[in-house]
C-alpha cells in the first residue's frame, strides 16, 4: 500500500434517507448513480486518504433517517470530511451530528479540522447576491461571517499547512469573476476550494480553475460522471 496521502472529493449525492426519490427522475444516468460512486470509490481510495464531501448527502428530515446514508459512506475506505447542503435538513445539532458518525468521518460547521499536512475548513454559502432580493443577502452576508470564522479557526490550528476549503454553493459566477467570497479566499490564503450544488446543464459552465493563487474544483457528482474527482498536490 502507498503511503501518500491523497484527497478526493465528490458532493451532492441525494441518497433516499428513508425517503421515496429517486435521483433517476432527473435522468437514466442517476440510475444507481451511488453504486457508481461506490465502486470507483473501492478502486482509488486507501485508507490513509481523504474524501471531501461539500453538502446535499441525504434527503433525510431526521438524523435517524439519514444514519443508514452516513453508514453506507462511512463504509467505504479512507476519512470523509462532510459539509452541509440546503438540502441535507437531518443536519441540526453538529454535536449529536459527531456523536452518530462512523469511525474517520468528520462534520465541518464553521470550524476547522487538521489532517496530515492540510487544514480543512468550510461552510454552506448561499447564491450570489446580485440575483437575489434582501432576504438571500443577509443569509449570504451570515455565511460570508460563517465562512471567515472557518477560515480564521483554519489558520489558528493549521498555521503553516496547506488549506482546503469546502463550500456548498458556487463562489464565484461562472466566468469566476470577483465575489465576496473570493476576495475573503484570497485573503486568507486558501490554496484549494472545493464546491457542488448545480446539476443538470449548469455543470457544463460552472467555475474551474485557478483565480489569484486560489484553485476552484466544481465536484457534483453528475458533472464528474458519478466519479470521485482528485485534487492536485499542493
Amino acid at each position: 500500500m502507498c503511503n501518500t496521502q491523497h484527497i478526493y472529493a465528490i458532493s451532492d449525492f441525494h441518497l433516499p434517507g428513508g425517503t421515496n426519490k429517486p435521483m433517476d427522475i432527473f435522468g437514466a444516468h442517476w440510475e444507481g448513480h451511488f453504486d457508481q460512486i461506490a465502486s470507483d470509490w473501492v478502486s482509488k481510495v486507501e485508507q490513509q486518504d481523504i474524501v471531501l464531501i461539500p453538502g446535499d448527502i441525504s434527503w433525510a428530515i431526521t438524523l435517524e433517517e439519514a444514519l443508514p446514508d452516513l453508514q453506507r459512506i462511512g463504509a467505504l475506505p479512507g476519512h470523509k470530511i462532510l459539509l452541509r447542503g440546503n438540502h441535507d435538513y437531518w443536519w441540526n445539532s453538529i454535536s449529536r451530528l459527531r456523536g452518530v458518525l462512523p469511525e474517520r468521518m468528520y462534520a465541518l460547521q464553521n470550524d476547522a479540522l487538521v489532517l496530515g499536512d492540510v487544514v480543512f475548513c468550510g461552510t454552506r454559502g448561499w447564491m450570489l447576491t446580485d440575483k437575489q432580493d434582501a432576504q438571500d443577502e443577509k443569509i449570504y452576508q451570515r455565511e460570508l461571517l460563517r465562512l471567515e470564522m472557518s477560515l480564521n479557526r483554519a489558520k489558528a490550528i493549521g498555521s503553516g499547512k496547506r488549506m482546503v476549503v469546502l463550500l456548498h454553493y458556487p463562489p464565484v459566477d461562472a466566468s469566476g469573476a470577483d465575489s465576496p467570497v473570493s476576495d475573503m479566499l484570497e485573503r486568507y490564503d486558501a490554496r484549494d476550494v472545493v464546491y457542488g450544488h448545480i446539476h443538470g446543464v449548469g455543470t457544463k459552465t460552472a467555475f474551474q480553475g485557478e483565480k489569484n493563487g486560489v484553485r476552484y474544483h466544481f465536484v457534483s457528482c453528475d458533472g464528474l460522471g458519478f466519479k470521485l474527482y482528485e485534487l492536485p498536490e499542493a
